[in-house]
């Protein structure tokens, strides 16, 4: 961790080659962006107490290019100072006299800049990231080129419905490494992929909590993730970790029977089940793909909540032939693939077919 002193004499951090162990050594991180900057991607385990709402920025930043920089100023302080001095009455006001939290803004300017001076000058030792969120930005971005390159990846295979995310959370339970890539883009990587009631984040936001994740492993034992190709819904995986996974991944294959694959993907899409309108509306977007004659049967037999055929359907004409295609062309020792035959789709076949990849 790289600090120097600022003009007004306290420490400031610098992000590059920031670590998760570095970031917990202070008792808080204290995102001071605008509620919206916040949402689109923070610093893990940061707080937002903005010095500026949406709407005050923006009423600042016109005036700045309005009127002028030294009447933008003065108002934008007064605003500053004011919500500084409410988060300081309900939020701050309990913290012991060694407190030490980390304050960023955008470029590491007068927003965070103001915070940090007040927190100081009461008798707390804030310390300001150098160059704010966008140096934060740059760093993860430049250490996911790399950072994937630091482990060994064992690639969990298998067609749509053969249970890959259950195998990944019965080797997690076993206290193995995983990656949840679907997990942190909230999303399940096809056309119906969209969780319910659940928006993916934005691009930054997914970059920062892989990032995160990536900083959490050990070198020493290997990482297991579900095979993925470039898009995760609106999400892309960075080429680094794509390459890992596809030229050097060690492949496990899960296979079950077409009845099996049919009864768990509808355990785990159990919302379009309650809901065939939704379905329907997504698979009108595999018309360009499959023709209007085959979605207009498709939606029938959802209306109709023929499930079994639907799902059979859609596994035999649209997913199969894309994970053969994909597999096929991306990862390069799948013909060596451990290979997994889970006795049903409990869970605890998974936790037994985990047992045997990780100890076998």
């Amino acid at each position: 961790m790289i600090f120097t002193s600022d003009d007004r004499g306290h420490n400031t951090l610098f992000p590059e080659g920031l670590t998760l162990a570095q970031l917990a050594q202070f008792n808080d991180i204290i995102d001071v962006r605008s509620p919206s900057e916040f949402r689109d991607d923070h610093l893990p385990g940061a707080v937002n107490f903005p010095v500026l709402n949406d709407e005050e920025r923006a009423r600042v930043g016109t005036i700045y290019k309005q009127v002028s920089a030294f009447d933008a100023k003065k108002i934008g302080a007064a605003l500053v100072a004011r919500n500084i001095a409410d988060h300081l009455e309900r939020h701050f006001s309990d913290q012991p006299k060694n407190w030490r939290p980390l304050v960023y803004c955008w470029r590491g300017g007068s927003r965070s800049g103001a915070m940090t001076h007040i927190l100081n000058q009461i008798g707390w030792r804030a310390q300001q990231l150098k160059g704010g969120y966008k140096a934060y930005r740059t760093m993860v971005l430049a250490t996911l080129q790399t950072l994937p390159g630091r482990f060994r990846y064992r690639v969990i295979c298998g067609p749509t419905g053969s249970g890959k995310s259950r195998l990944l959370a019965a080797l997690d339970e076993l206290g193995a490494q995983v990656l949840d890539l679907e997990g942190l883009a909230a999303h399940r990587g096809s056309i119906l992929g969209n969780l319910p009631d659940t928006d993916q984040p934005s691009q930054k936001l997914f970059d920062s909590r892989l990032w995160q994740a990536l900083q959490k492993f050990d070198p020493l034992h290997p990482v297991y993730v579900e095979a993925e190709s470039k898009k995760i819904g609106n999400i892309r995986a960075p080429d680094a970790l794509l390459e890992e996974m596809w030229q050097h991944g060690q492949c496990v294959r899960v296979e079950m029977a077409q009845e099996q694959r049919i009864a768990l993907l509808k355990e785990e899409y159990v919302h379009f089940l309650e809901n065939p309108a939704a379905l329907n509306e997504k698979l009108g977007c595999l018309t360009d793909l499959h023709g209007r004659g085959v979605i207009q049967k498709w939606q029938a037999l959802s209306t109709g909540r023929a499930w079994d055929e639907l799902v059979g359907e859609l596994l035999a004409k649209h997913y199969d032939p894309a994970y053969n295609k994909s597999t096929a062309k991306h990862y390069a020792h799948f013909g060596e693939a451990l290979i997994l035959h889970p006795a049903d789709i409990g869970m605890e076949s998974f936790r037994e077919a985990a047992k045997k990849v990780m100890f076998e």
